[in-house]
């Protein structure tokens, strides 16, 4: 009982909470984390639904049993019942039979007289032997009496001790049955209630969705037509100049799904001499290049119509700089001409002009562009049963793609890997960089940062973050915003964060808040991602996974700080001290 107690609890608990505010409007991370605590509510009220149908079982088998029970002991009730009347009526006839007895052995001794004795020795002798046996089956009769006496008492306390019983077992059936109700009832409405908080975390993830573009870069990031400038204080180059005893995040790529080519990468191998057919290999592997492939005449442009695809449409496709090598070129004139094959069907759709399909403007490129689409006309990139196949492409991948694996001179991620990515040897300024503006323009808005270089306090913060996000207190996870979201608003029109002190002192209540760091140290794993990171601070070592680190400081950090990485987590921390 103790048991279906706690799970009653547990039920009230998660049925109450189905006030949780679901619609505030936060960051695509706080969108995240109300997200995985709904998941948890789910999963909360999974559980303590199965332990509450295990119960009703439990429940029904009691009140089977209990059903059973009484029905024995109904049986044994008749029996008793039974015997008592068959013992009652042996003591009766025991009863009669003594009184018989003793009437009759009264009978003969008024007849007898002590005369007789004398003048009749030889009857006397036995008037007294009949008299003596009587006596003696007086006594037997009267000792079965009281063995029939003894029985019926024992039987009628029986019967008393069964009839309690029964009464007991028909109340705790009765009670059982109430219970079984209870829970039942309780199941149906917590699993309305699981359905509720399902379609509460498809509204949060719809609504997540539309935040990822404006935060965490679900457009592709090309190169467009000209270098992206660099941000110095971005850059490791700044670190000489940046505060002591300061923190700041490197991103390894930016907004990329990491799929198929590296633009910058593609720049890099042709600069060290690798041919068109070299380069799409490495990127697009498990593909052939079909050289003749019977491709449409004409595309569907949106916003302009239909025109010619090889004449029109690819000559004025802006994604890489023309001055870039040839082969480069090429790469990009096939990548582009497979992708608007597929993506309209060979002609029979039509295609986008920005960076969420390509950039098209309006008006011929020219130059070497224009030489590498004519030298690549009818290169499609084609599976083994001749179907075109995907050919995204993005800026800079960090150094990885998933389609490919480590994109490096020696194909490996070992030691000082980044020295030795194709994308730091073409200089994409996007390799390795802090991102803390408005967006990834160079001249955004800071939100009036003067640097990306977190203090020891904004560090310390985001780690107090975690902490609390963790649990072990009563603080309302859904605080744990960046303390600048009202002045600057990020995916939303801001919030009611929590300070730092505020912060401080619930990650006190779980174990101690973090006061100062020591040093951090960050790992990386084969997949190209951040594996790990430790920080040492005054309450000992501090480990994090690169997921959850990149999760509690786009949630926590402040101003436009962040790592835009929607599908991956690819980081390094510097540590100025």
């Amino acid at each position: 009982m103790r048991r279906l107690f706690v799970c009653l609890l547990l039920v009230g608990y998660i049925l109450n909470l189905s006030s949780i505010n679901v619609w505030a409007v936060d960051p695509v991370d706080e969108l995240q984390t109300q997200i995985d605590e709904l998941g948890k509510l789910k999963k909360m009220s999974e559980d303590a639904t199965a332990n509450l149908e295990s119960e009703v079982k439990n429940i029904a088998a009691r009140v089977a049993s209990a059903q059973r029970q009484v029905a024995n002991i109904k049986v044994q009730l008749k029996d008793l019942e039974a015997s008592i009347q068959e013992r009652e009526e042996t003591q009766a006839e025991k009863t009669k039979l003594l009184e018989s007895v003793v009437a009759k052995n009264y009978k003969a001794s008024r007849q007898s007289s002590p005369l007789l004795v004398l003048l009749k020795p030889n009857q006397a002798h036995s008037s007294l032997l009949n008299a003596l046996g009587m006596r003696r089956a007086q006594e037997r009769n009267h000792e079965q009496i009281t063995t029939i006496a003894s029985e019926i008492a024992t039987l009628q306390s029986d019967k008393v001790t069964l009839e309690q019983t029964s009464t007991r077992l028909v109340a705790l059936e009765a009670q059982l049955s109430e219970q079984e109700k209870f829970f039942e009832h309780e199941i149906t409405e917590a699993k309305k209630y699981q359905q509720v908080l399902g379609s509460k975390i498809e509204e949060l993830s719809a609504r997540q969705k539309e935040i990822i573009n404006a935060r965490s870069g679900t457009s592709i990031t090309a190169v467009g037509d000209v270098p992206a400038a660099d941000d110095p204080k971005a850059s490791i180059e700044w670190k000489a100049s940046a505060p002591a005893n300061h923190f700041a995040v490197f991103s390894f790529g930016a907004y990329t799904h990491r799929n198929g080519m590296s633009q910058y990468g593609a720049k890099a191998r042709a600069d060290a001499g690798q041919n068109v057919e070299e380069i799409l290999a490495h990127y697009y592997p498990g593909t052939h290049l079909e050289k003749n492939y019977n491709e449409m005449d004409e595309i569907n442009v949106q916003g302009y119509g239909r025109m010619s695809f090889e004449g029109q449409y690819l000559q004025s496709i802006y994604e890489m700089p023309g001055g870039w090598p040839l082969e480069a070129l090429k790469a990009q004139a096939i990548a582009a001409r497979t992708f608007a094959i597929r993506h309209t069907n060979n002609g029979n759709g039509s295609i986008c002009t920005t960076e969420a399909c390509q950039v098209y403007k309006n008006g011929k490129k020219g130059g070497a562009w224009e030489q590498a689409v004519n030298e690549t006309r009818g290169w499609v990139l084609v599976d083994d049963s001749g179907n075109p196949v995907s050919t995204q492409y993005a800026s800079t991948h960090g150094g990885y793609a998933n389609t490919s694996g480590w994109d490096t001179t020696d194909g490996s991620g070992e030691n000082n890997w980044s020295e030795r990515a194709w994308e730091t040897k073409a200089g994409s300024p996007w390799f390795y960089k802090a991102w803390w503006r408005s967006g990834y323009s160079s001249s955004g808005d800071s939100c009036g940062r003067e640097s990306p270089w977190l203090s020891q306090e904004e560090m310390c913060d985001i780690l107090n973050a975690y902490i609390v996000r963790s649990g072990g207190t009563n603080a309302d996870i859904g605080r744990i915003q960046p303390i600048t979201i009202n002045s600057c608003h990020i995916g939303g029109s801001g919030g009611n964060p929590y300070s730092m002190e505020e912060l401080k002192t619930f990650a006190n209540q779980a174990g101690g808040a973090v006061t100062h760091i020591d040093g951090v140290s960050v790992s990386h794993g084969d997949n190209g991602q951040t594996a790990q990171v430790r920080f040492e601070t005054n309450r000992g070592t501090m480990t994090l996974s690169g997921s959850e680190f990149k999760q509690i400081f786009n949630l926590r950090a402040p101003g436009y700080l962040r790592i835009p990485q929607s599908s991956f987590a690819s980081f390094n921390i510097e540590f100025k001290q």
